[in-house]
């Protein structure tokens, strides 16, 4: 243990908001206007802003700001007619969130299994779809891993399957030079702190559907007040629905859409440094032969603001010993194969408000997976030493 370095890196750090974030939050505050709409005038324009500029770079017509993802995603199912009971299916491997928007919407969770590489199997979707009968896909890019998006979408094409994207961990990223959360009928980004742009909590859902974007838009909590949207739909579409959707009070805020406006701008930059130390990390890591990064597609144009890799061939007991000692030396890694949920990280049969499901293959692929975070501060020598710690920790696990 004492052959190990430590590092004193924090895990957690947040670049600070930009200074244009914080000079017009102190604005909202010093004028009490928090609230996206007014009743007088046309209220703030922070929120309005920030949906028609992010509508804009990821192309879709439409963006509607909520205040989590996990709303947003609640909020896409339903505008996409999701009926209460229906199952809808989505990966195994995703984060409690995303089971509970289904929930949220009224729908029934059913979890398909993933591949060795963390990504959604396609043949068990088939297999799920035709057992269930569902009409609906929660596809979630868990971690930023972006399954062959072409195959996915004739697979669900096939199968008749309505996708919602999750893409709270690929904002910024794409599959073949089309941005994530295109492919769908809606898709739902995450400005959660820890996130690709940080305003604490915060969701942004995206769609070119009229009806969609104008059920989303009154579901968000709108009042009346609809035409200070960013982006809005044709009078005749909202008349469609203002009198029989439900406003669930789950919008952003102007203070929340002020601190992330400006960090727009930055995910460029962001996406690069987060890449450059995802790649390091990657290839060191591979030197080990109990440790596995998987490859990534050519065509997957990710945003890797962490890493997963897994670990083979040591039991539960072991698992537990390196990756306490390894944050004994400074280095913070998740383990998805713990029997209890812990902090962030729990898994599909901890979530018993869903009907149990025996995932056999998943489950194996969730018990060495391991995942850390990489926070921008990470700098190119750092990169060495977490790995030296990493692979350090697992060593001395396994000969003990």
């Amino acid at each position: 243990m004492s052959e190990l370095p430590s590092i004193t890196l924090d895990f957690t750090e947040q670049p600070p908001i930009p200074d244009a974030g914080i000079a017009r939050a102190n604005e909202l505050l010093n004028s009490g206007r928090l609230f996206r709409y007014g009743e007088t005038g046309s209220g703030e324009l922070d929120v309005a802003r920030l949906e028609s500029d992010f509508a804009d770079s990821v192309g879709r017509r439409y963006c509607v700001a909520f205040n989590s993802c996990g709303a947003s995603l609640a909020a896409g199912l339903l505008a996409a007619g999701l009926e209460r009971g229906e199952p809808v299916l989505m990966n195994a491997f995703t984060l409690a969130p995303v089971p509970g928007a289904v929930v949220h919407a009224g729908g029934e969770p059913v979890f398909v299994g993933i591949n060795p590489n963390y990504q959604i199997d396609l043949n068990d979707l088939r297999a799920a779809a035709e057992r269930s009968g569902a009409r609906f896909l929660m596809l979630s890019h868990m971690r930023g891993h972006i399954t062959d998006m072409d195959e996915l979408t004739a697979v669900a094409a096939e199968l008749d399957l309505t996708i919602v994207e999750d893409c709270a961990h690929t904002m910024g990223a794409g599959w073949a030079g089309r941005p994530s959360g295109t492919f769908g009928v809606v898709g739902c980004f995450s400005t959660q702190t820890f996130k690709h742009i940080n305003s604490g909590e915060g969701g942004l859902l995206v769609t070119d559907d009229d009806d969609i974007a104008a059920r989303a838009i009154l579901l968000s909590g709108s009042y009346m007040l609809y035409g200070q949207h960013g982006t809005v739909p044709p009078p005749e579409v909202i008349e469609r629905h203002r009198y029989t959707t439900p406003n669930f009070s789950m919008r952003m805020s102007a203070l929340a859409a002020a601190v992330v406006h400006p960090q727009l701008a930055r995910l460029e930059d962001r996406a690069a440094v987060w890449n450059d130390r995802y790649r390091r990390l990657a290839e060191r890591l591979n030197v080990d032969p109990s440790i596995h990064v998987p490859e990534r597609h050519v065509d997957e144009h990710y945003v890797a603001s962490s890493i997963q890799f897994s670990v083979d061939g040591l039991d539960e007991d072991a698992m537990c010993r390196w990756v306490e000692l390894a944050g004994s030396h400074g280095v913070n890694v998740k383990w998805f194969g713990r029997p209890e949920p812990v902090g962030f990280t729990s898994r599909f049969d901890h979530w018993r408000y869903a009907d149990e499901q025996s995932l056999q293959a998943t489950a194996a692929v969730l018990g060495g997976l391991c995942d850390m975070r990489i926070p921008l501060a990470m700098t190119a020598d750092d990169c060495e030493v977490v790995v030296e710690i990493i692979r350090g920790a697992i060593a001395a696990s396994v000969s003990r």
